[in-house]
C-alpha cells in the first residue's frame, strides 16, 4: 500500500472512532459472557502464534449409533512465539492422541477446547502439522440450521441422509480445528467413509473414491482456495448428480448439482436459475471468487447454508422462501430463495469473511442486498426497489446488528433486513448506479479471499461514495433510532434538521414533495433553511430511504 493511501485509510479509521465515540445512545448487548466464551471468541496467545494453512479432514461417521470417529491433520506457520496451542473441539467428542513429528503430544481438555504442549516454542517462520486422531458422539442437530450440529436423518426412502449445519456453533462442533473466522486455511482435504450404497459430496473438486473396508467406501474432496471452517461440510445420501459448464467473466466455470434420487427431475427444472443469477451476481460483484473449486448445489437435510463450492440447498424446489415472499411485494416469488441467498454468500462471507462473528451484518447484510440485485437484475429496477423496502416489515430494531466483539457472539438479527436497507440506503448517495455497482466490484476485489472489520468495510465505502459514511454505518448498525427529519414548511421555504439520531448525523436524504417534485437535502441535527421550488404542506421521505419524516 502507497503511503498515501496508508495515511488515507488511517485518516477514514480515526474518523470512524472518533464518530463512535461521541455517539450517547448506542445499544448494548445485555448478555453475561463467561470466560469460556472469550477463549473461543478471541486471539488468545495459544492461538496467535500459529496460522492455519491446511485442513485435512478424514471422518467416519457411524449412522446407527449417531457417532462419528476421525483424524484431522493441522498443517499451520509459526507467526509468533509460543509452545502451547489452543485447539477446539465440543464435547461430547474427545482427543484421542495427538502427534507431531512422530511424537505423542501432551493434551488437556478444558471445556470445549484442549490444550497442546510442545516440548519447545517451533521457530517463527516454521511450517508443520499435528495429527489429531478424535471421535465419540456429537451434538445432534434438532432444528438445523439454527441450532446446529451434526445432522443424523433419513430420506424418504428411508436411506441415512447425513450433513452438518455449524455456521455460529462453529465448526469444532464436529472436528478440532481453530475454531475463529480469522484465521481460514489456505486450502483444505476432506476424506469422507460411509457405506457403498451412498455417496458423499463436500466442497471443492472430487479427487477420487476407493474402498474402505467391507461395504464401505471412502469419498477424497479437495478445495484450493482459503475457506472458513464452519463452511468445511460433507453430505452423505443417495444421490444422483448431474453437470453443466457455464460461460463465466473468469472463463468456464464447472456447475455441479447433488439431488436425492427421487428429486433429480424437480431439481433439474429448479435449478435452471442458476446460470442466470451467476450472470447477475458477476454483473454486479464480479467474478465468481472460486472457479477453481467450482460451484455446486448440493440437496441437505435442512434448509440451506452457504458452503463454499458446495452451497446447501433445502427449499423444497419452490420459489420464494419455503413458497412464500418475505418481502410481501410478490417480487420474492419470482425467484428461489435459498438458490439466491446462499449463492450470493459466495461473494459475502465466503470470498469476504469477516474477522469477528460481531460483524456477521457484513455477511447477512451485503447477501440480502444481493438479492435486491437479482430481482433488479430478473424484473428491472423498480422491482427491486419494491423488494428492498418491502423487507422492511421484518426489521424488529431491538438491538444492535453489530455485535460484542470477542465473544463468539453475533448481533441481531436485523443484520439481514436492517443490513440490507442500509446498503440500499448507501447505494441512492452515490446518484450513479453504474459508480455503485463498480464499487461493489471493487469490494470484491480489493477483499478478494479476506478476512475484514467493521472498520475496513466503512472505510472503503466511504472511499467510494467520496464522503464520509461512518455516521451512516453507526446510526444504522449500532443503533436502534431510525433517523427521523423533522420540518417545517414556512411560505416557500423549508427548515428541517435530523432527529432520532447520533449526534453530528449529516447523511444527505431526498425528499419528494406535494406535487411530485423530488429534492435533495444535507440535513445535520441543526435547523437549516431551503427555498422550496414550489408551494408544498406536505414533505416525504423518498422510498428508497429507509427514514421517517415528521413535520408541523
Amino acid at each position: 500500500m502507497k503511503k498515501s493511501q496508508i495515511l488515507s485509510a488511517a485518516l477514514t479509521l480515526c474518523i470512524v472512532c472518533l464518530s463512535e465515540s461521541a455517539v450517547a445512545q448506542l445499544t448494548s448487548q445485555q448478555k453475561t459472557y463467561t470466560r469460556a466464551d472469550t477463549l473461543r471468541g478471541s486471539i488468545t496467545e495459544d492461538r496467535a502464534w500459529w496460522d492455519v494453512t491446511h485442513y485435512d479432514i478424514s471422518v467416519r461417521p457411524l449412522y446407527h449409533d449417531k457417532s462419528l470417529f476421525g483424524e484431522v491433520a493441522i498443517s499451520f506457520k509459526v507467526v509468533g512465539t509460543g509452545k502451547r496451542m489452543q485447539i477446539d473441539l465440543q464435547q461430547p467428542l474427545e482427543v484421542l492422541s495427538v502427534d507431531w513429528r512422530g511424537r505423542r503430544l501432551p493434551f488437556i481438555r478444558s471445556g470445549d477446547l484442549f490444550y497442546v504442549d510442545f516440548p519447545e516454542a517451533p521457530a517463527t517462520g516454521s511450517r508443520h502439522t499435528v495429527r489429531i486422531r478424535y471421535g465419540g458422539k456429537p451434538t445432534v442437530a434438532v432444528r438445523p440450521p439454527w441450532d446446529g450440529g451434526w445432522i443424523f436423518s433419513k430420506d424418504k426412502t428411508g436411506s441415512p441422509w447425513m450433513s452438518v449445519a455449524c455456521q455460529g456453533l462453529g465448526a469444532s462442533v464436529w472436528y478440532p480445528c481453530k475454531d475463529h473466522q480469522s484465521d481460514e486455511p489456505d486450502s483444505a482435504r476432506m476424506n469422507i467413509t460411509v457405506p457403498d450404497t451412498l455417496q458423499a459430496v463436500a466442497n471443492g473438486r472430487l479427487r477420487g473414491t476407493w474402498p474402505a473396508g467391507p461395504g464401505e467406501r471412502t469419498w477424497s474432496w479437495a478445495v484450493t482456495n482459503p475457506i472458513n471452517s464452519y463452511n468445511l461440510v460433507p453430505y452423505i445420501g443417495k444421490y444422483a448428480s448431474w453437470s453443466e459448464t457455464y460461460v463465466g467473466e473468469a472463463g468456464p466455470l464447472d456447475c455441479s448439482y447433488y439431488v436425492l434420487a427421487y428429486n433429480l427431475a424437480a431439481a433439474k427444472e429448479q435449478f435452471k436459475q442458476v446460470p442466470p443469477m451467476l450472470k447477475c451476481f458477476e454483473h454486479w460483484l464480479g467474478p465468481y471468487p472460486f472457479y477453481a473449486d467450482g460451484y455446486k448445489l448440493v440437496e441437505s437435510p435442512h434448509l440451506g447454508m452457504e458452503h463454499q463450492s458446495a452451497v446447501a440447498y433445502g427449499n423444497g424446489f419452490m420459489n420464494g422462501y419455503r413458497g412464500r415472499d418475505l418481502s410481501q411485494s410478490g417480487w420474492g416469488l419470482k425467484w428461489d430463495f435459498i438458490i439466491v441467498h446462499e449463492s450470493g454468500h459466495e461473494w459475502f462471507g465466503n470470498n469476504i469473511t469477516s474477522n469477528d462473528l460481531g460483524d456477521m451484518w457484513i455477511h447477512e447484510g451485503f447477501t440480502n442486498y444481493s438479492e435486491t440485485l437479482y430481482t433488479e437484475c430478473h424484473s428491472g429496477k423498480k422491482a427491486g426497489s419494491e423488494y428492498s423496502i418491502g423487507t422492511r416489515a421484518l426489521i424488529r430494531n431491538e438491538a444492535s446488528v453489530v455485535g460484542p466483539y470477542g465473544v463468539n457472539d453475533e448481533g441481531s438479527g436485523d443484520m439481514y433486513y436492517k443490513g440490507g436497507n442500509t446498503i440500499h440506503y448507501m447505494r441512492q448517495l452515490f446518484r450513479d448506479d453504474e459508480k455503485f455497482r463498480m464499487a461493489l466490484r471493487a469490494m470484491n476485489d480489493s477483499f478478494r479471499h479476506r478476512t475484514v472489520d467493521y472498520a475496513d468495510v466503512v472505510s472503503f465505502w466511504s472511499r467510494a461514495a467520496g464522503m464520509d459514511l461512518s455516521p451512516l454505518f453507526t446510526q444504522y448498525l449500532k443503533t436502534t433510532q431510525i433517523p427521523t427529519l423533522d420540518y417545517r414548511v414556512r411560505g416557500k421555504k423549508l427548515e428541517y434538521r435530523w432527529t432520532d439520531c447520533i449526534p453530528g448525523y449529516d447523511i444527505p436524504v431526498e425528499v419528494v414533495l406535494d406535487g411530485g417534485q423530488k429534492l435533495w437535502l444535507t440535513p445535520t441535527t441543526k435547523t437549516k433553511t431551503v427555498a422550496l421550488p414550489a408551494a408544498t404542506k406536505e414533505v416525504k421521505v423518498a422510498p428508497d430511504f429507509y427514514a421517517f419524516a415528521k413535520g408541523e
